[in-house]
């Protein structure tokens, strides 16, 4: 009993089969820490770039 027991502890510890999505998820969750820290600063460019848009088009902003 301890045996096998033994075996399944060891067999347990080399299985690499889930390693793969644990990888993954870390790689997501880094991806979407810098997303959540970048867009403030992505969202005032892209504000920008609208407004300057508008601005040209209604004759309102500085030439």
């Amino acid at each position: 009993m301890f045996a096998m027991m033994k075996q399944w502890l060891v067999n347990l510890y080399q299985d690499e089969e889930g390693a793969s999505a644990i990888e993954y998820a870390l790689i997501v969750a880094m991806v979407a820490l810098v997303l959540v820290t970048l867009m403030p600063g992505m969202r005032t460019a892209i504000t920008a770039v609208f407004t300057n848009i508008q601005n040209a088009l209604t004759g309102t902003g500085t030439a």
